[in-house]
């Protein structure tokens, strides 16, 4: 806990330096913090950041859907 609380609180002072948009493997676009690695999605119409994300995209594993039951 004290890790995603530091965490949390280096992201909020941060000043946010973000790469280019990066294009996922599932068609979801982001960016990345250079500075604490917060991803944020990106909408490539109107080229601007929409809201942060929990994980970053990671290409090896497929979206869930809700049809998809969770695996143990």
């Amino acid at each position: 806990m004290t890790n995603s609380l530091l965490q949390r609180l280096i992201e909020m002072c941060c000043r946010h330096e973000f790469t280019w948009p990066h294009a996922g493997v599932h068609g979801t676009a982001y960016q990345a913090c250079l500075l604490c690695g917060a991803v944020y999605s990106y909408d490539c119409s109107t080229m601007r950041r929409t809201g942060r994300l929990v994980t970053p995209p990671d290409p090896r594993y497929p979206p869930m859907t809700e049809s998809q039951p969770a695996s143990e």
